[in-house]
Order: structure tokens, then sequence, then C-alpha cells
């Protein structure tokens, strides 16, 4: 798996002082991305394990109390990002107590592959649905048009 972005500390994505992971690959393709430069999943930088580390210990890192950790993308759940994200989710759930996890995907609950759902199973809130521009609205908080649905799961 490839990534785009990693902010340690970031207050957009998420309830609270978080850190996101922008990954890189989206079948999706919506018409008005904003992150656009996400979608080839061989683009960005690779996802290894000094990075996944980075993440767990900034999450522990009580100089900065963050909630939690915010996937994003490009798409966590695009099929060739699956294995890493699943890897990071257990590791966040195991070694992180306390920390949630919000994922953005633009397959919906309804939609997904047994492969897709061992990470949703791991995750506290997913907004899924494909961004849709006609459907766009500002006002909306975590998530950019009508469509999409926040799941509080755990």
């Amino acid at each position: 798996m490839n990534y785009h972005q990693y902010y340690q500390t970031d207050v957009i994505n998420g309830p609270g002082t978080r850190a996101t992971l922008f990954v890189s690959g989206c079948e999706h393709q919506c018409r008005g991305c904003y992150n656009q430069s996400t979608w080839n999943p061989c683009s960005g930088h690779e996802f290894d394990e000094q990075m996944q580390q980075r993440i767990i210990d900034d999450l522990n890192d009580n100089r900065i109390k963050r909630r939690g950790l915010s996937l994003s993308g490009g798409d966590p759940l695009f099929p060739a990002n699956l294995d890493a994200i699943l890897a990071l989710v257990k590791r966040v759930n195991e070694e992180c107590p306390g920390k949630d996890i919000w994922l953005w995907t633009g397959y919906t609950l309804d939609s997904l592959t047994a492969a897709q759902q061992q990470v949703v199973d791991r995750v506290n809130v997913v907004v899924d649905g494909k961004f849709e521009q006609a459907l766009a609205d500002p006002s909306l908080v975590f998530k950019g048009s009508s469509n999409q649905q926040i799941h509080y799961l755990r």
C-alpha cells in the first residue's frame, strides 16, 4: 500500500485531535473529489513498518492527546490496501487503548466484501458512500455530500 499524506496532529478529519492517514488508491473517482491525486494506488510513498510504528507512537504520545486515528484517501477499503489497513487497525486496537478509528470510504456498508468487512469490524466510525457533487454541502460535518452516511459502529 502507498499513502499520500500523514498528519500526526489533525483537528479537521474527525472529532478532537487525531492522527490522519491519507492512503493511495481509489476506484470510485468521484466527480468533484478534492483529493484526486490519491486515486492512483502507485502514487505517494510506500507504507512500511516504520510508518506504521510512527502512527502507533504518535497515538500513544501523551504530550499531544489524540482521540484517535482517521483513515481517508484515496480509499482505505480499496482492495490493494486491505492487508496493510487491517494490520494497522489491529495494532491500533491492541496497542492504543482508548483511541477510536474513523474511516472514510466510497463503498457502502451493504456492498462490502468479506475482506473489507474485516477492517470495518475493527473501526469505530465509518463514513460511507461516494462523494456526489450534485449533493455536496459545505455545511455538512465530516462528510462532503448528503448521500454519505456516518455509521457509529462501536
